[in-house]
């Protein structure tokens, strides 16, 4: 492969910086703006738009960099960690640059100013004093040729196997490193924290020290505990759904959309899940609806607010319902998926009649483009917290709110 020296420019969205050579834009992972480093180019050609590249060889370093916290993602390794490498501080820092790179690129003016509201990304509670480490709840792998935990390496088919899993819990990497399994099965671990064990699936099954748990009532759901407004509610969620993987996640999030929601009356909630926010939503005695697609999570969540006969959850298409119209409500909580909610989603909110929008975003470019949106239908974005709640990736959770007249 062709290497290449070069200097970084800034970062990007994605995880890289960019760095130019010879007129050509090339995307590099494992680097720090400003250092000069040897590149090994992964992906590229005559023709291509761009490059991609790892940066294998440090020339000039940056103060910001730190002996990677998780080697197998470094170069030609595991996806999963491309940050490792880059001091806590500078993550932040980082994922901040990327947010206001995007709200200026996609968002237009924002309060006359055209840049993202917030001034920091946020550390998740005990972050500082793991290093960033040990908070993944929730991991998954392939077993490799021999039985082993393996990851595939980035943007390729070839497994690696896994001698760490830094990111995880500490009982989630032992169940996940310490087992052996049939060569291609997908295995995922569950640290939940209202279960005194961790839970395995493979292949979307349960598994147990001696295989495949085959009883008919072979436990499929966990239970997640969660403090929000200093009280503690409880929730059960499907083994292989969707649920935050930071330890401190589902609080951090769920204290943020409540308190933003504030005295809002009636409130819907849309790509609900099992219920995060519509629980704690819920126990302050508003009117609270939940609206999910997928079946056994709007399931769960029916069960999860059963002490809450008020609350209704409906489940189906967000957009679809919307245009059916699902009543009238003071605010909505919305917690799209990476894509974003999108033109005829926002363009259908203006059947609830709402003034105050609550939106948890998990892209920065999504969610910029929705802004730009939200402001054509009337809605301003009034503020907006980052939270790094997945350290050592580029990834950065936002909750902004918005507000109409």
């Amino acid at each position: 492969m062709e290497r290449i020296r070069l200097t970084v420019g800034a970062v990007a969205h994605g995880g890289h910086c960019v760095a130019r050579h010879d007129g050509r834009v090339i995307f590099v992972r494992h680097a720090l703006p400003g250092e000069v480093v040897t590149v090994e180019v992964t992906d590229g050609g005559a023709d291509a738009k761009f490059w991609r590249a790892d940066a294998v060889e440090i020339h000039e370093p940056s103060p910001d960099r730190v002996p990677s916290a998780w080697p197998e993602a470094g170069p030609g390794g595991v996806g999963g960690g491309e940050l490792a490498h880059v001091a806590l501080p500078a993550q932040r820092a980082w994922k901040l640059a990327v947010l206001r790179e995007a709200f200026e690129r996609f968002a237009g003016p924002t309060q006359g100013t055209g840049s993202f509201p917030g001034d920091a990304v946020f550390a998740a509670p005990g972050d500082d004093e793991s290093g960033g480490l040990g908070y993944r709840t929730r991991v998954g792998a392939v077993a490799g040729p021999d039985g082993r935990a393996s990851m595939r390496a980035f943007r390729s088919h070839a497994v690696k196997t896994l001698e760490r899993m830094p990111l995880a819990t500490a009982a989630a990497e032992e169940a996940l490193l310490g087992g052996r399994w049939t060569e291609g099965a997908t295995i995922e671990v569950v640290d939940a924290s209202g279960e005194d064990k961790v839970r395995v699936l493979v292949d979307g099954r349960p598994w147990t020290a001696r295989g495949v748990d085959r009883r008919p009532n072979a436990p499929s759901h966990v239970r997640e505990v969660v403090t929000v407004g200093g009280e503690e509610h409880s929730y059960r969620v499907a083994a292989g759904g969707f649920w935050q993987v930071h330890l401190e996640a589902p609080s951090a999030l769920a204290n943020e959309v409540v308190e933003r929601v504030g005295d809002a009356g009636a409130v819907l909630d849309l790509y609900a899940g099992s219920g995060l926010f519509t629980l704690p939503l819920a126990a302050t005695g508003r009117e609270i609806s939940s609206v999910e697609s997928d079946a056994q999570a709007a399931k769960d969540a029916r069960r999860n607010l059963h002490a809450h006969p008020a609350a209704r959850v409906v489940e189906g298409d967000v957009r679809q319902l919307l245009r059916a119209g699902l009543g009238r409500y003071d605010a909505v909580v919305l917690d799209p998926p990476r894509s974003g909610a999108g033109r005829a989603t926002l363009e259908a909110l203006h059947t609830t009649g709402a003034s105050t929008l609550v939106y948890v975003a998990c892209d920065p470019v999504a969610l910029a483009r929705d802004v730009a949106i939200l402001r054509e239908l009337g809605y301003g974005l009034e503020s907006a917290t980052a939270w790094d709640l997945y350290p050592m990736t580029h990834h950065v959770e936002t909750v902004a709110t918005f507000r109409r007249g």
